[in-house]
């Protein structure tokens, strides 16, 4: 049994159409004709053509195909032109600076508090 998502024109879905138009863009920004995007799909180019026109479904598994023969992730082709990086987990450090305009008095009992009294003298 085969599990499979079809993506559909005719549904009006704005993310599918966003898909085929980025195959579209893909198509003419590598210079890639629409018969070696259907030899991914092992289909011939009028098939495919009725895939980009969204007369014929899309399958999940026909883009997987694609992105296979292109190189790319399914993520880049969704995201086109725009590649897909994920974030980090771990956080950042930041830095942060202050300025603290200070008597002599209060200064040196500031600075105590932050560094201790023994390490005062590395600040002179």
């Amino acid at each position: 049994m085969h599990i499979y998502l079809i993506l559909n024109m005719k549904e009006k879905n704005e993310e599918v159409i966003k898909i085929l138009e980025n195959l579209r863009k893909i198509i003419l920004d590598k210079n890639i004709t629409q018969a070696t995007m259907a030899s991914f799909l092992d289909k011939d180019a009028s098939q495919f053509s009725k895939i980009l026109n969204g007369s014929m479904h899309l399958r999940l598994e026909h883009l997987a195909k694609i992105a296979t023969g292109l190189e790319m992730s399914i993520i880049d082709i969704i995201t086109y032109p725009e590649k897909y990086v994920p974030s980090e987990e771990k956080e950042e450090s930041v830095k942060t600076s202050v300025t603290i305009e200070l008597d002599r008095e209060k200064r040196e009992k500031v600075l105590k508090m932050i560094f201790g009294v023994e390490n005062l003298d590395f600040l002179k």
